[in-house]
């Protein structure tokens, strides 16, 4: 794979960078773009990027993810997350490029006890959920060399995020509520990164077994908001970082314009089985993204 360049749309987003600075396999060099260098939302401005950079692959880790700004804000999340995913899709395909696209838990209401699998029916509770489960319509039939992944609760040292949230918040206050009755699966944006390399390689194999779909792709093991935020906060104690008390709280102590899914834990075993891809625990790659925080201070920001 001498000189296969994957281009990375969304630049600024957290998974987008951390793919630029994952190990990528030899001969793969990852390129992330982003505005204004490459608007998503500009037919010709794609157009140009793919012709710029030449890519064999495409990964699509662009999205509008305010969940409750988009209750009032329909239209912008919809032209990024719908209409954009669907041009890209279709410009890729035009030119053989298969199209890796990253999409959310938020395309189900949280209702089911278990975890939820590719096939569990999907009934999103708000426009953001909505939007990101249309776009992988449109990816998917823009684009028949595609893969979706549905990650969740990412986190990373980069942009704003839970865990940069709590620490910020955490420096200030000796106790936050932090709501306790909704499950999930925190990840971290750079195993997120690792795991769609592997599974690009396998795409760019020609490989019969790496079939075009829906996959889940979130950390291993679980945690409610709370269990995560006194994670974090025993991650930062043993470096010397912000500590505060965790109290744990309802949804309805915590009321927001959107409903949050009560349970968006996913289920990963297809992913496992498909591309060999299974990500680490979630309270592992917490403790690192932690320590680096601490060292470069970027929770500050």
């Amino acid at each position: 794979m001498a000189d296969t360049r994957i281009l990375v749309v969304g630049g600024a987003g957290q998974v987008a960078r951390a793919l630029t600075e994952a190990e990528a396999p030899e001969g793969i060099h990852v390129i992330a773009r982003g505005r204004p260098q490459l608007d998503i939302l500009d037919a010709a401005c794609i157009d140009a990027a793919l012709d710029d950079v030449s890519p064999r692959l495409v990964v699509n880790a662009a999205a509008y993810t305010a969940v409750d700004q988009a209750e009032s804000d329909q239209a912008a999340c919809t032209a990024l997350n719908v209409d954009a995913p669907g041009a890209l899709a279709a410009a890729t395909a035009r030119r053989g490029i298969p199209i890796i696209h990253l999409s959310t838990d938020y395309v189900f209401d949280g209702s089911k006890e278990g975890p939820y699998v590719e096939t569990d029916l999907v009934a999103p509770l708000g426009v953001y959920g909505r939007s990101k489960l249309v776009g992988e319509g449109r990816v998917a039939a823009a684009n028949p060399a595609h893969v979706i992944l549905r990650t969740a609760w990412v986190y990373s040292p980069f942009g704003k995020n839970f865990v940069k949230t709590m620490l910020r918040v955490g420096a200030g206050r000796d106790e936050l509520g932090v709501v306790h009755d909704q499950r999930g699966n925190p990840t971290s944006a750079a195993d997120i990164a690792d795991g769609i390399l592997t599974v690009a390689t396998r795409l760019l194999s020609g490989d019969p077994a790496a079939p075009a779909g829906i996959y889940h792709m979130t950390a291993g093991g679980e945690a409610s908001w709370a269990e995560f935020a006194e994670h974090i906060f025993a991650c930062s104690a043993e470096v010397g970082g912000p500590v505060a008390r965790v109290k744990r709280i309802t949804t309805a102590e915590y009321p927001t314009p959107v409903k949050r899914p009560a349970n968006s834990r996913l289920a990963c075993g297809q992913l496992k089985q498909t591309f060999g891809v299974a990500l680490p625990d979630w309270r592992d790659s917490t403790r690192t993204c932690v320590n680096r925080l601490f060292k470069t201070r970027e929770w500050e920001a």
